[in-house]
């Protein structure tokens, strides 16, 4: 059974605020598959002040420093294409064929999609 019971804010993994979690439970067979901590308003309060204090830093981010970031976050879905096959079949059932010929692509193709039109997109434009 998998847990994840930590979230991830502000660059690490940290305990939720209070200790509810909840058991993920797999439709297929009805049997318990993994456990989450369950978030509340504190929690998500840490997450957005975490957000904004890292977003003066990231606006200032160049074209390729976006690429290369998107680049390792695709590199890393690529990796663990089985686990997040796996993971799509426990928690929501889905046979693993579909899992893994439809639903895991799609997220690699959206990340795929941002890699190439961050490549091309016209973010200034003169006028005049």
């Amino acid at each position: 059974m998998r847990e994840y019971l930590k979230f991830y804010i502000n660059g690490e993994w940290v305990e939720p605020s209070d200790g509810k979690t909840l058991d993920v439970i797999n439709p297929a067979n009805e049997e318990v598959c993994g456990k989450i901590s369950l978030g509340n308003a504190t929690d998500v309060d840490k997450a957005v002040k975490a957000a904004r204090a890292a977003f003066p830093a990231w606006s200032q981010t160049t074209r390729e420093e976006r690429l290369e970031v998107l680049g390792r976050i695709l590199a890393e879905y690529q990796k663990r294409f089985g686990d997040l096959a796996t993971a799509v079949t426990e928690e929501m059932g889905a046979p693993a064929n579909l899992a893994q010929r439809a639903q895991v692509p799609i997220g690699m193709g959206h990340l795929a999609t941002a890699v190439e039109v961050l490549k091309t997109f016209k973010f200034e434009e003169d006028r005049g």
